[in-house]
């Protein structure tokens, strides 16, 4: 009970704080795009910047736990895939997208606020070595499988190239990065640089989870229940069960990278599923319910998972 008191409330509370404004009209129309902007532009960026530039490059790039995290995105993103085709559609582009759903969780709005609040500034190089994971992963590969059909007869050096300069262009990779390299050549950090890096990274983590509950409020279940639910399943319950059997043949659970390596897992599909889907003009209603359904369910299962692995 502690657990949930002490860091799943105040993370699903500032979530709840969003969405009753958002369902309030108190912010306005264009409010959940202009805070989504200053979190993506500007707070996540330079909080990730700021963390992994003064942090050993060797404590950030954690070659196990990149194997074992990228083993266990790829199954569930297989495994999205082949619910889309039991479903009874075999479009690649639907697939990818569900792939995504069912593999891509809210790392980096979600996932670094819960572990900051979880295991403290600890966690950040390999709460954030983890979002560079599951999102380059799930970009690349998900962005290629749907340029593959939507861009039919570009090539696939083509596809490839477009998949990998809309990473490029994410202000979240490239800040991670820039903090890498930073780190590396240890450039200097004057005292108000980094005082300037503190506030402004600290804005990220409440901005963020509000801004869930914002775009949140503006979504409905309205149809795609089945293949929403089956990626609620695949997110919340299957990735985090893969984690626990595939991460032990790289390291220890109970090692601050592992533990987590399983919150990351447990985390609901990110919205990047819908803005994808939003983009290409497919699936928009399975992932826009994806999405809801499985941060609304993510309260039973983070809340419990933070209990089983005694987080005070």
């Amino acid at each position: 009970m502690q657990a949930i008191l002490n860091v799943a409330l105040p993370i699903f509370g500032i979530i709840l704080a969003g969405w009753l404004a958002g369902r309030w009209r108190i912010l306005g129309a264009e409010s959940s795009a202009a805070l989504n902007a200053f979190v993506s532009y500007f707070a996540l960026p330079v909080l990730f910047f700021g963390s992994l530039a003064r942090a050993p490059v060797a404590a950030v790039l954690d070659p196990p736990l990149i194997a074992g995290l990228s083993l266990t995105v790829l199954a569930t993103f297989a495994l999205g895939m082949l619910s889309t085709r039991l479903a009874g559609r075999t479009s690649l582009a639907a697939m990818s997208l569900q792939g995504i759903a069912a593999a891509w969780g809210n790392v980096g709005y979600m996932g670094v606020p819960l572990c900051l609040a979880a295991f403290g500034e600890r966690s950040l190089p390999p709460a954030m070595l983890s979002v560079i994971v599951i999102s380059v992963l799930c970009m690349v590969i998900g962005v290629m499988l749907v340029e593959l059909e939507v861009a039919a007869g570009h090539g696939p050096l083509r596809t490839f190239l477009r998949a990998a300069f809309k990473v490029a262009r994410n202000p979240l990779p490239l800040s991670m990065a820039l903090g890498i390299a930073a780190s590396a050549v240890q450039l200097p950090m004057p005292s108000p640089v980094e005082k300037w890096l503190d506030l402004l990274g600290a804005a990220a983590a409440p901005c963020a989870l509000f801004a869930i509950g914002l775009f949140l409020s503006d979504q409905s279940v309205r149809s795609g229940l089945v293949e929403a639910g089956m990626a609620t399943v695949i997110k919340l319950v299957l990735q985090p069960l893969l984690i626990l059997l595939i991460l032990p043949f790289f390291l220890d659970l109970q090692s601050i990278a592992g533990r987590i390596a399983i919150l990351m897992a447990a985390l609901p599909s990110a919205a990047n599923a819908f803005v994808l889907a939003c983009q290409f003009g497919i699936s928009v209603e399975q992932n826009s319910a994806a999405v809801l359904i499985s941060t609304a369910f993510s309260v039973i299962t983070v809340s419990a998972l933070l209990v089983w692995l005694r987080v005070a």
